[in-house]
C-alpha cells in the first residue's frame, strides 16, 4: 500500500491548488493522510480525487472542516495514529505512546518541521509542508510504502 502523508497546506493562503510536484506523488497514493492546518475543506475533496482521505483537525481548522482531533486507523495491517500537535520535542515519543497506546506509527504535524523518529516500541512522522517551508530548506511531503502490517519504508520527499 503506497500511502501519501501531508500536513499544514494552509489553503488558500499557501495552496491555492494542488502542486504539480505533490500531484505527481498522490497519483500512485492508495490513500492520503493529512495531519491538519488544512484551512478549508475544498482542499480534501481535491485530494480525494486521487485517493480516500483521512484527516485531522490542525488548530487553523475552522469548524467548517469536519475532522476529529486524534484518529486512529489501520493501513494494510498498520495501526497509525493521528495529530495534528504532538507538543514539544521533550517527552515526545512517550506522550505519542500514552495517546495512541496500540500504534505502530503515529503521524502528525503543526511545526512544519519534517521528522522520521523511532524508540519506545513506535515510529513517529512528520511530513513537514509541501507549501510553507518556514525555516525548512524545502517545502516536504511524506511517502510511506506498508506491507502487510508493516511500514517497509518511510521518506520524506522535497517537493519545492
Amino acid at each position: 500500500m503506497n500511502v501519501v502523508v501531508l500536513s499544514d497546506t494552509h489553503a488558500p493562503r499557501r495552496w491555492r491548488s494542488c502542486p504539480p510536484r505533490v500531484a505527481e506523488h498522490l497519483r500512485g497514493a492508495d490513500a492520503i493522510l493529512h495531519a491538519g492546518d488544512v484551512c478549508v475543506p475544498s482542499v480534501l475533496a481535491e485530494l480525494a480525487a486521487f485517493a480516500p482521505v483521512h484527516v485531522v483537525k490542525g488548530n487553523n481548522d475552522g469548524p467548517e472542516l469536519a475532522a476529529p482531533e486524534t484518529l486512529e486507523l489501520t493501513l494494510d495491517g498498520l495501526r497509525v495514529g493521528m495529530v495534528h500537535d504532538s507538543g514539544p520535542a521533550r517527552g515526545r515519543l512517550a506522550r505519542m505512546r500514552r495517546l495512541f497506546p496500540e500504534a505502530d506509527l503515529v503521524v502528525f504535524g503543526h511545526s512544519h518541521i519534517p521528522l522520521d523518529e523511532s524508540g519506545e516500541g513506535l515510529r513517529i512522522f512528520n511530513p513537514g509542508s509541501p507549501t510553507d517551508r518556514r525555516r525548512q530548506p524545502y517545502g516536504t511531503l511524506g511517502v510511506l510504502r506498508i506491507e502487510h502490517g508493516v511500514l517497509a519504508e518511510a521518506r520524506i520527499v522535497p517537493v519545492t
